[in-house]
């Protein structure tokens, strides 16, 4: 059981180190980690390459988040830590891939494939959170932080298989505290002024 259970975190991180944004890359013969902010996730795919290009980049993050979290784990949603361990390795496989010297992206399309696999309900709130950060304040990179943060806060309002005390409820906790860390580069921009806005979804730009 112990042995069968590494192998299924170990494919799951494999799972994760195929780059969504490399693969379409490679198909347009470009390399986004040497344009724009050099990250390899959807944002920067998004402003470097255009709508269609993100899309699809994040399609590939999201189903191997999903697919590790549900299906490679054998856990089925069911909450256990298996479906967890797997979810974190791919997620670990996003941002460090063994294919590419282990630079990645941020995690957070991987992070929803996840959470579509252990906590939909939940995840829909956290995606609300989301968007309303971003009309307001035209910052992904803090879009996405407080959405981070938001899970655990919703299992503790909910409750859900046992609130914060559960394996989900551990997760949504270190969920939350990676993807600070992962944006840490955002959070210091922001802090200097020179963090890239979407202003064209900002309802209140011209105040901000």
């Amino acid at each position: 059981m112990i042995l069968d259970n590494f192998l299924r975190i170990l494919f799951s991180y494999f799972l994760g180190s195929v780059s969504g944004s490399m693969l379409i890359g490679k198909l347009r013969g470009v390399d986004i980690r040497t344009m724009g902010s050099g990250n390899a996730g959807g944002t920067n795919a998004f402003r470097t390459q255009g709508f269609l290009f993100a899309f699809f980049v994040l399609v590939i993050d999201i189903l191997k988040g999903f697919l590790s979290a549900y299906y490679v784990s054998g856990d089925f949603g069911g909450g256990d830590f298996i479906g967890i361990l797997c979810g974190i390795g791919a997620v670990l496989g996003h941002v460090y891939p063994i294919y590419y010297n282990f630079k990645g992206g941020k995690g957070a399309g991987t992070l929803v494939g996840v959470l579509i696999g252990l906590y939909p309900f939940g995840l829909l709130f956290s995606f609300v959170v989301w968007v309303v950060v971003l009309i307001f304040s035209g910052y992904v990179g803090l879009s996405t932080i407080l959405a981070g943060i938001s899970f655990p806060i919703i299992i503790y309002v909910e409750n859900f298989m046992g609130g914060l005390e559960s394996p989900i409820g551990f997760f949504s906790i270190l969920m939350a505290l990676f993807l600070v860390f992962t944006h840490r580069s955002n959070i210091v921009r922001m802090f200097k002024g020179n963090e890239n806005r979407f202003e064209k979804v900002m309802i209140l730009r011209k105040l901000f």
